[in-house]
């Protein structure tokens, strides 16, 4: 018989470096994470009761999600309007033909680091990547995108859309 691994819900057959490795997730994980999709600010004991077992059980089983990496964080979501950025947009981007993976690299690494950038998506398609800002004014998204995406010589095109409304129904990891 197998020690037992001390990080819990890791096989005791893996490595070192599978800490990381979620696993198969069972119906408690499950219930768990839809309980924090919802509230991810709950407490322990009333994440305990909202899904049937006790609060050790749930505090232990939550931390195995994190440890495996099946929990990547908690993230406080901003209403954009408070800090003065009452406007959001959706900008799709195309880059030139070749030198795709260093062109790849840079521009998202350019983008990422702008403020007024809320989201930045990888794509394969028609777009290359969509970039989600939040800006004070239409002066401002025009300003974005002439300055800080068409003026990169990688860029071929841009295509923009304003948003009217946003739903979010839960917050996707980063693939990195």
């Amino acid at each position: 018989m197998a020690a037992s691994d001390p990080r819990e819900g890791v096989p005791a057959s893996a490595g070192p470096n599978d800490l990381r490795a979620p696993g198969p997730l069972d119906e408690l994980d499950l219930r768990l994470l839809d309980v924090l999709g919802t509230d991810a600010r709950i407490s322990n004991a009333a994440l305990a009761a909202a899904v049937g077992v006790a609060p050790s059980t749930a505090h232990v089983r939550l931390r195995s999600l994190i440890d495996r990496g099946v929990v990547t964080g908690f993230l406080t979501s901003i209403d954009q309007r408070s800090l003065g950025l009452p406007l959001q947009a959706i900008v799709g981007v195309t880059l030139r033909p070749g030198s795709r993976q260093a062109a790849i690299t840079a521009f998202s690494e350019a983008v990422r680091s702008l403020p007024q950038v809320l989201q930045v998506f990888f794509l394969g398609g028609h777009d290359d990547f969509i970039v989600h800002i939040a800006v004070a004014d239409s002066s401002e998204i025009r300003t974005f995108v002439v300055d800080h995406l068409s003026a990169q010589p990688s860029v071929a095109s841009t295509r923009t859309s304003i948003v009217f409304d946003y739903h979010r129904n839960g917050v996707a990891a980063s693939f990195r």
